[in-house]
């Protein structure tokens, strides 16, 4: 096995503390009508589905880590029709080895799209944290991320830590800022967040009980690529970083892979192929980030 360099060692630590760096249609909507059991929706190509969440958040409770789920209202709908907000307690998936690559900070019109080819390539689904800035400016690439089956969650408008971070009634607001964008584009909304920054040194303990009862489920991760990592490395050094931890017994039964989809990360395109085969001669299969996905930690 490539043993990761010294240096990236340090860069891979200062990336798990603080995750990216802060950075100064006609939509398909779905029926009113809801089952008790999962809802499952074409996602506009065949053989790709999600599962969209009932009106009591009745229906979440599942046990296929490759399939997206949404909302199909946002919360000020949610709050005009006099539903409830909060998501319920869930049971983590029990299936396997389950690897999430998830990609942060898109989308772009170059590396997001040369990274969704690569994953129609491999047969692979993925987890897309994406800014509300980045799919104003490219609502079509995220289209093309939900009808391809790849799972968006909710990364907020631009990293702004003085609008996020001051409260958890600040980062709610943002949160929703940023839903607004993603359902004008898609018709759904996520129930998934990612932290800018991620949650160490920003989040208090107010944080996560505000968001589970505004329906979101944060999630982190527990392998860095260290592809946000300064002196800019190149392609091999993520694959040797992902190497070095991918066998860590903390992490090897559900990796969350830290990948980054925008401008600024051609290396990370060429990286990805064998990434994807390492993982997948390791008999991982992919899943995609849910409220049922087990926490990195």
């Amino acid at each position: 096995m490539t043993k990761i360099k010294p240096w990236l060692l340090l860069f891979t630590t200062a990336i798990f503390l603080s995750g990216c760096g802060q950075q100064s249609l006609t939509t398909s909507t779905s029926s009113n009508t809801k089952e008790s059991s999962a809802s499952l929706q074409e996602n506009h190509s065949p053989g790709n589905k999600t599962v969209l969440a009932d009106d009591s958040f009745s229906n979440l409770q599942l046990d296929t880590p490759p399939l997206p789920v949404y909302d199909s209202y946002t919360l000020a709908q949610r709050r005009t029709k006099g539903l409830i907000t909060a998501l319920p307690m869930l049971k983590n998936y029990k299936t396997g080895k389950v690897v999430y690559l998830t990609f942060d900070d898109g989308p772009d019109n170059k590396n997001t799209p040369a990274i969704l080819d690569i994953l129609a390539d491999e047969n692979v689904k993925a987890t897309f944290f994406v800014t509300g800035r980045h799919a104003e400016l490219y609502p079509d690439m995220l289209r093309r991320i939900y009808k391809e089956g790849h799972a968006i969650g909710n990364h907020s408008y631009d990293h702004d830590y003085s609008r996020l971070y001051p409260s958890a009634a600040n980062y709610i607001k943002e949160m929703e800022k940023t839903d607004g964008i993603i359902f004008s584009a898609i018709g759904v909304r996520p129930l998934i967040t990612r932290a800018p920054g991620g949650t160490v040194g920003h989040f208090t303990k107010a944080y996560l009980p505000a968001l589970r009862e505004n329906g979101y489920t944060e999630f982190g991760w527990n392998v860095s690529s260290a592809d946000a990592a300064p002196n800019h490395p190149v392609a091999q050094d993520f694959i040797d970083n992902v190497l070095s931890q991918i066998d860590n017994p903390a992490v090897s039964s559900h990796p969350t892979i830290l990948m980054h989809c925008s401008e600024g990360h051609e290396e990370t395109v060429k990286a990805l192929p064998a990434i994807i085969k390492l993982l997948k001669e390791r008999g991982y299969i992919f899943g995609v980030i849910t409220p049922m996905t087990p926490s990195p930690w």
